[in-house]
């Protein structure tokens, strides 16, 4: 099988000592092209050229969940085709891995290579459902580009705490939970609109539901990770499906400690619940718009301020080796 392997150097939690025992493990089962990233989207640009090119049979994303998401736009450019497409295969290398961990892969890079091996040497594979966001017709964002994503996407307060994390590790913190913890803490303060929402989510074969202040959207269960330790937003949200939403419409300071605390001790069974909280489930089309400038985010990805955006919940969309 010839194969891309697309590498993010800046990769936090491997070595290049690591990065070239994964290669050279991969190349003995494939015929492998490794390319390293040199910029924002490179992986995209890489990626989308193997899906175009006709000979790449599977991209490799060795990276965390900013460089996957990069390769499934590029792999994505010109539309979901999971027979005709390469396929994907993700070793973890970021903070987080959300994807991967989703999928079911190891945490460690090392044991999820060897996991992507076995699964290579027993044909083994799964189709999963992506989401796709894009700018809302007749509002000022409508001209925004298109845009998978694979596990989240949020407006509102959550996209404001990774955004004020993006600005910590930018000044050279590590990403740990504790710094996360300190984020939730700063945006809670700071945010004004947490006590009345302006979020509304409309659909075409439901009620709207308004007056949110914060909307996170769920293709896939746990929502992300605290250590070790999986965060379920939307039990529900699976691959399998379309996309899931948890909406908050208040965040007192005894609200939004009790939706903290259930976010903490969330399961597979049982998520954020309450009077305040707007839980959908298997959206396949939506729209979310809010009356003020909002955070937006996209797989853990800040990308500025958003007043509207509309969400497509595409089911088997890509082709992943697990």
């Amino acid at each position: 099988m010839r194969a891309l392997l697309v590498v993010n150097p800046a990769a936090t939690t491997t070595s290049a000592r690591v990065r070239d025992v994964i290669g050279t493990a991969l190349a003995s089962d494939l015929k492998l092209e490794v390319a390293t990233t040199e910029y924002r989207g490179h992986a995209r640009d890489l990626a989308r050229r193997a899906a175009e090119g006709g000979e790449i049979e599977l991209v490799v994303s060795l990276g965390g969940d900013g460089t996957v998401n990069e390769i499934v736009n590029g792999l994505l450019h010109h539309g979901p085709d999971p027979a005709a497409l390469p396929k994907l295969a993700v070793v973890p290398g970021g903070s987080t891995n959300v994807f991967a961990r989703a999928l079911g892969l190891p945490n460690d890079a090392v044991e999820a290579t060897g996991a992507l091996l076995d699964a290579l040497r027993a044909g083994s594979s799964r189709t999963v459902g992506l989401g796709l966001v894009s700018g809302t017709p007749g509002t000022e964002d409508e001209g925004v580009p298109a845009r998978w994503f694979t596990f989240c996407a949020g407006l509102g307060f959550d996209a404001g705490v990774i955004g004020r994390v993006e600005q910590q590790r930018e000044l050279g913190k590590r990403s740990t939970p504790a710094l996360y913890f300190r984020q939730v803490a700063r945006q809670f303060l700071a945010d004004p609109h947490r006590r009345h929402g302006t979020i509304s989510v409309q659909r075409p074969d439901g009620e709207p539901v308004s007056e949110l202040t914060t909307a996170i959207v769920c293709n896939t269960s746990p929502w992300t990770y605290i250590g070790n330790r999986p965060v379920y937003a939307s039990p529900e949200a699976s691959f399998d499906t379309a996309l899931d939403l948890l909406g908050i419409t208040k965040m007192s300071t005894v609200s939004g400690a009790r939706y903290a605390t259930q976010l903490l001790r969330s399961t597979p069974e049982r998520g954020p619940h309450g009077k305040y909280a707007v839980r959908l489930h298997d959206l396949t089309d939506f729209t979310l718009q809010s009356q003020a400038p909002l955070p937006f985010q996209v797989d853990g990805d800040h990308l500025g301020l958003r007043m509207s955006a509309t969400f497509t919940g595409v089911r088997r969309a890509l082709r992943v080796i697990v």
